[in-house]
């Protein structure tokens, strides 16, 4: 039978829960304060934790981030007033799985048990299944191509990703690989034959959005329902409108846990929240596990690799794709280029020159002339301090060891090249 610990600083409200949540077939057990409720969990560890958002000398927030930090599992439903509503969305932030507000009734608080059991449940079946953080490894390296330092930490994120059914948010600048990080996500769930339900926010119009986001009541509509069992992903999650905003967060309270919800922006949706125009606690359902993209200005040494890779996809009548090959001078001019479009222009650019050269070895000369030219090359300022000897090397071998040139290019003393 599942369990769930009750905790309030009201004996009445015990005694009305138990009545309630009892002949629905939940085993529950009480506690009066959030320091007694986190005794009972560590002694005897409950399937779900329904706890009151104000008591003392331990509040249901406080409760919920040391439940969180002693079992990053714990499914926890706060109970919260209409006053502190606002209290209650921003537990959200530390973990919360829902929220309820009293008065409630009967038949939203069982259906809130029931989907937080159904998703620890979920849980314990992925672990038990075999499924972990490295069941996919081979299929993550191989699409997020790299050995530097920023690449093997998103990598490493990715795999304890692919072991829980959280929302995810991808943070990242345009082209710099949040569509393959989502469907990488997609591919780990386990479930081959379920759908990748991809919609681009920025392109969709709202009465779209309402018919197959929304749906009817409220209940979810068409692209909902095809992402059942699989995944549903939200691109550009920052234009949809504040009115679709907040139908859909109720549509999430519903639906969420049915399949997992990737999200992505280029924005800054915390910020966006602070200005009044991004919808508070649809961030905090989707932001629960957030994800930073690094663009590719700053995992340079990434280049070289990415260019074979992309290389070896090309078709070209003269050579074979594996044959082709980038100069030392061609790829130096690419480590300093500022690759505003990340991934997908360099992309582009190697798939074109690939299928087009004339010459098995690609030299600097037949890349693009915006790559080429010095004024299109990033200032040291927009490099990390630790970069600039790895910066100059690259700007100075671009030139063909030319310092002078160099030197102007970037503003600086010859001396600097040393």
């Amino acid at each position: 039978m599942p369990s769930v610990l009750i905790v309030d600083d009201l004996v009445s409200i015990h005694e009305m829960l138990d009545a309630v949540i009892q002949p629905t077939g939940f085993a529950t057990s009480f506690a009066t304060d959030g320091e007694k409720g986190l005794v009972r969990y560590k002694a005897d560890k409950f399937d779900l934790v329904l706890a009151d958002i104000d008591m003392k000398p331990m509040d249901g927030i406080t409760l919920l981030k040391q439940l969180k930090i002693y079992d990053p599992s714990a499914v926890v439903i706060i109970m919260t007033a209409y006053a502190s509503t606002e209290s209650a969305v921003q537990a959200l932030k530390f973990g919360a799985f829902d929220y309820l507000q009293k008065p409630f009734r009967v038949d939203e608080l069982i259906a809130t048990l029931r989907r937080g059991l159904e998703f620890r449940q979920f849980q314990a079946e992925r672990a038990a299944s075999g499924i972990s953080s490295g069941a996919k490894a081979s299929d993550i390296e191989s699409r997020l191509i790299g050995k530097s330092a920023r690449l093997i930490k998103l990598i490493t994120q990715i795999k304890k990703l692919a072991a829980v059914r959280s929302p995810v948010l991808l943070m990242g600048e345009a082209g710099s690989g949040k569509g393959a990080v989502a469907e990488i996500l997609h591919a780990a769930s386990g479930a081959p034959d379920s759908a990748l339900v991809r919609i681009d926010c920025a392109l969709s119009s709202e009465a779209n959005f309402r018919e197959g986001l929304i749906g009817q009541n409220g209940e979810g509509g068409a692209w909902v329902k095809q992402a059942k069992g699989g995944t549903l992903y939200l691109q550009q999650l920052q234009d949809l409108s504040l009115p679709v905003q907040k139908e859909l967060v109720s549509v999430l309270r519903n639906t969420a846990h049915g399949f997992r919800l990737v999200c992505s922006t280029c924005q800054d949706l915390e910020k966006l929240v602070d200005e009044g125009v991004f919808h508070d606690e649809l961030f905090y359902r989707v932001a629960s596990l957030p994800v930073q993209l690094p663009p590719l200005r700053d995992r340079t040494e990434d280049i070289p690799l990415l260019v074979k890779h992309y290389a070896g996809r090309a078709t070209n009548p003269l050579f074979e794709a594996k044959l082709i090959e980038f100069s030392a001078d061609a790829l130096a001019v690419m480590a300093a280029y500022h690759w505003p479009g990340n991934l997908a222009e360099l992309t582009q650019v190697v798939s074109k020159i690939g299928a087009t050269s004339e010459t098995r070895v690609v030299t600097s000369a037949q890349l693009p002339l915006r790559l080429r030219e010095l004024k299109h090359w990033p200032t040291l300022a927009e490099y990390l301090a630790g970069q600039e000897k790895q910066y100059l090397d690259h700007v100075l071998h671009a030139c063909k060891g030319d310092k002078a040139t160099a030197a102007k290019a970037l503003g600086v003393e010859v001396g600097r090249f040393g």
